[in-house]
């Protein structure tokens, strides 16, 4: 039996170094995005910070199950 000799690779095909070099680039890319969003969403939390007010303020009458319980929830700072 003969086995056949590949001659379709290549050093700069998509499976060799240009693939590498567009992974490369796409986690990049990914990484920038990811980066550039948790800047902003930091920068906007300093500016707006958290307040506790509304859930701390009147636990007393919380029920287990109730519609209720949209009052009590995380609401952002005015």
């Amino acid at each position: 039996m003969a086995a056949t000799e590949n001659t379709s690779r290549s050093v700069f095909g998509l499976n060799g170094v240009t693939g590498m070099l567009i992974a490369t680039l796409l986690l990049l890319g990914i990484l920038a995005f990811l980066t550039m969003k948790a800047i902003e969403i930091q920068q906007s939390s300093a500016v707006k910070p958290y307040d506790p007010t509304p859930i701390v303020s009147n636990l007393d009458n919380i029920k287990a199950n109730s519609k209720e319980n949209a009052q009590f929830a995380f609401k952002d700072a005015k």
